[in-house]
């Protein structure tokens, strides 16, 4: 398969990025640095500023490794400003993808993930090592499920929501938009938008929020 881009090196989830990346056979031929600061970049491939990338690269499909939501917006759409118009899809090999998964560009799923069948991924989703997805799944764009979240059937996440790290989600569940789910919430009612949660059973304890680190999915 024809390499591709990485567009924004500064994420820590990036050596995952790569690993999947090396399962799946495709390589990456530039990484865009999009903001200063530490690369993490196991094996650093030619990294270049936006102002520096060649024309024909553009052409190239394009992943953007950053957890936050809102961030991850940011990026894709100074990807499309620079010209690039492939958002590029990655599930690791590692991860059983029913034959019934929709989903459309931008999704990444890393290791370990197990996916229930009949889910629907909007763009830019993004699923974490280990997490557990249910049956009918219903994720909008930009979705966040952290490392070893359980995601039961037939729950609705809307855009740009974060569930974090070892969460749980009971079955039917809905999750506004811009909301976070904190670590290890055990979630039995439906969360409303920009608002925060954590506990078993989870309570609101924060309202009015932008989103997962005060950056909003538009």
């Amino acid at each position: 398969m024809e390499d591709i881009v990485i567009f924004g090196t500064g994420s820590p989830i990036l050596p995952d990025v790569e690993e999947s990346l090396l399962r799946a056979g495709i390589g990456i031929s530039v990484a865009v640095q999009n903001r200063p600061g530490e690369s993490y970049f196991s094996r650093p491939p030619c990294v270049l500023l936006p102002e520096a990338l060649p024309v024909h690269v553009k052409d190239l499909p394009f992943l953007v490794p950053l957890f936050t939501p809102g961030n991850r917006q940011r990026a894709a759409c100074e990807a499309r400003r620079l010209g690039f118009q492939h958002p590029f899809s990655l599930i690791d090999p590692s991860v059983a993808a029913p034959r019934s998964l929709l989903y459309e560009e931008g999704l990444y799923i890393n290791t370990g993930a197990c996916l229930g069948a009949r889910g629907e991924f909007d763009p830019f989703v993004f699923i974490n090592r280990g997490a557990a997805i249910g049956h009918h799944a219903r994720f909008a764009r930009f979705v966040s499920i952290g490392p070893g979240a359980v995601i039961a059937g037939q729950v609705t996440i809307g855009k740009g929501s974060v569930v974090c790290a070892g969460a749980v989600v009971l079955p039917g569940m809905r999750i506004g938009e811009n909301a976070v789910v904190g670590a290890g919430a055990v979630v039995t009612r439906d969360v409303p938008d920009h608002c925060v949660v954590f506990g078993n059973p989870a309570r609101i304890v924060k309202n009015q929020i932008a989103g997962y680190n005060d950056v909003s999915v538009a």
